[in-house]
């Protein structure tokens, strides 16, 4: 059983939903990103998606967008995101997903890259704009190293295409809360939680909802109707906020930790 389905199946059990933190590799640098994989398991994340800078990451908001500059500004790679994985691999035993744009992966090699990150202790592998009409090798090629391929739906994703993310996905489906980029906002839409509700008469699956998390309330009303929430530009902007502080990584602990909901 992977990681990613026992840590579901335990957080199943004590009756509570998932708390998954979401940064860039390399931002500010790559051995504060390492320390903050550390930080953010101790700190009570469940899950942690690491992301691979990606010049042109479309799917994010300015935030995020900026992280991803400062990561290529420090000429971070997809191999330096599975290294800061593997070095604190056996200091950390939450889920690890590598969330990236597919480009970044295929310049490294799709074999390659399922090989390099399975042995880093990569659970998972997310990529944004891999549409799952696509994907037959791409997820044979994970599963046959134990990695699970995991895919996003949308409101706006059509009942056809729910269908086939469905049939590719393991560990979990990652629902976007809106149509849009990724960005704090103030509210949750009711889009979310129509969402997780057409995925689930679909797929026996997790679902996660991500985009636009940024508090605690938030985190609660999405455990309501999901497994998990997401949080990843309200972290980021706080990364970016403190710079190259050297309390960044225990004040990043302090907010994640403010955005659990307390049970």
């Amino acid at each position: 059983m992977s990681r990613i389905r026992e840590k579901f199946r335990e957080l199943k059990r004590s009756g509570r939903g998932g708390f998954i933190p979401f940064i860039t590799a390399g931002d500010p640098d790559l051995a504060t990103t390492e320390r903050l994989l550390l930080e953010l398991g101790k700190a009570g994340a469940d899950m942690i998606e690491l992301g691979v800078p990606f010049s042109d990451p479309v799917a994010d908001g300015e935030v995020i967008q900026r992280a991803s500059e400062r990561a290529l500004r420090n000429g971070v790679t997809v191999h330096d995101a599975l290294t800061c994985a593997r070095k604190v691999r056996q200091d950390i035993d939450v889920p690890l997903v590598l969330f990236s744009y597919f480009n970044p992966l295929l310049q490294f090699g799709q074999e390659r890259l399922a090989v390099v990150a399975s042995q880093a202790g990569i659970d998972g592998v997310l990529v944004t704009d891999l549409i799952p009409e696509e994907a037959e090798s791409w997820t044979q090629n994970l599963l046959r190293h134990r990695l699970d391929p995991i895919f996003l739906a949308a409101p706006t994703t059509s009942e056809k295409r729910l269908a086939r993310i469905a049939q590719h996905a393991h560990g979990f489906i990652y629902a976007v809360s809106r149509a849009g980029v990724t960005g704090e906002r103030d509210e949750m839409t009711r889009d979310a939680e129509a969402l997780v509700k057409r995925v689930r008469l679909v797929s026996d699956l997790p679902v996660a909802v991500g985009f636009g998390i940024s508090s605690p309330e938030q985190v609660r009303a999405v455990w309501r109707f999901a497994d998990a929430a997401v949080v990843g530009s309200a972290i980021v902007k706080h990364i970016e906020k403190l710079g190259q502080s050297q309390d960044l990584v225990r004040h990043i602990g302090q907010f994640v930790r403010s955005l659990l909901p307390r049970m």
